[in-house]
């Protein structure tokens, strides 16, 4: 038996820490000596708390790690395998968006030292009037959180394809999402998320048409808030007004691109003259 200050020197986690692993219930010592009330681990509970370091060392929050504890013997390796992938997958995630933002601070520090102001590129976002055509689009509403998002476009969209293909629909255009909350929320925001199809069926409804402002983005969707703002400084400064929610249009499947920099994005803000 290992005494708890032995335990937490060899694992490298504090004699706090594993007080409060055993609170919770995600790893209790193997003896508690009922006179004095010090704690003894067993030999074998080194490669349970290695595992969970490692865990830890991955992403995984406590609950996590608590829930991959509490997995049946015959499922474990196979959920856990299932889990690791899903994380493998968030880091990659992230570490494309420091990739990205590494490159951006790049190039804001050589515009700098060229005395180009830091701003300056949103200047040169292109804004465009346009008509569109009313669309018949298959949809699903939710009031999405500021964490939902990457998962929400997933899912959802997910479950407009499944539709599709099981109504045998014709689809007439690529995914989009509709922004109906007239404020940002960070517990929630009304959401819609849309593809256009031939057929009316259960789950559809016309989407008008209408004059617009658009720019087009090509990059990163954390770009989108710039491309936002430049359509609203454009649509004061040419005397429009908005008359219904702005919409974006996903021209790529973010999947299929090799780099972020190829993904194209229409935003479209619906307008009339004042």
């Amino acid at each position: 038996m290992l005494s708890i200050g032995e335990f937490s020197k060899i694992c490298e986690v504090s004699t706090k820490t594993l007080r409060y692993y055993d609170e919770i219930g995600l790893i209790t010592p193997d003896e508690i000596n009922p006179e004095n009330g010090y704690r003894y681990y067993s030999i074998g509970q080194l490669k349970k708390m290695l595992l969970i370091n490692r865990l830890k060392s991955y992403h995984f929050s406590l609950e996590e790690i608590k829930a991959v504890m509490e997995m049946e013997e015959d499922q474990a390796e196979e959920k856990l395998c299932s889990a690791l992938n899903r994380k493998k997958r968030d880091i990659q995630d992230k570490l494309l968006a420091l990739e990205h933002t590494l490159k951006q601070m790049s190039s804001d520090i050589l515009n700098l030292e060229k005395g180009i102001p830091i701003m300056s590129y949103i200047d040169k976002i292109e804004v465009q009037l346009v008509e569109t055509r009313p669309l018949n689009i298959l949809y699903v509403r939710q009031m999405m959180n500021s964490g939902g998002y990457i998962a929400g476009y997933g899912k959802y969209f997910n479950d407009i394809y499944g539709k599709i293909a099981t109504e045998k629909l014709t689809m007439l255009g690529t995914p989009m999402t509709i922004y109906h909350s007239p404020e940002f929320n960070p517990a929630g925001n009304d959401t819609e998320f849309a593809i256009p199809v031939e057929e009316s069926v259960k789950g559809t409804r016309d989407f008008p048409g209408g004059l617009c402002a658009m720019s087009v983005l090509k990059g990163p969707y954390s770009e989108l808030t710039s491309v936002y703002a430049k359509l609203r400084e454009w649509v004061e400064n040419e005397s429009y007004e908005l008359v219904r929610s702005p919409y974006e249009v996903y021209i790529t499947d973010p999947n299929q691109c090799a780099v972020q920099e190829e993904i194209v994005t229409e935003v479209y803000f619906p307008v009339k003259k004042k």
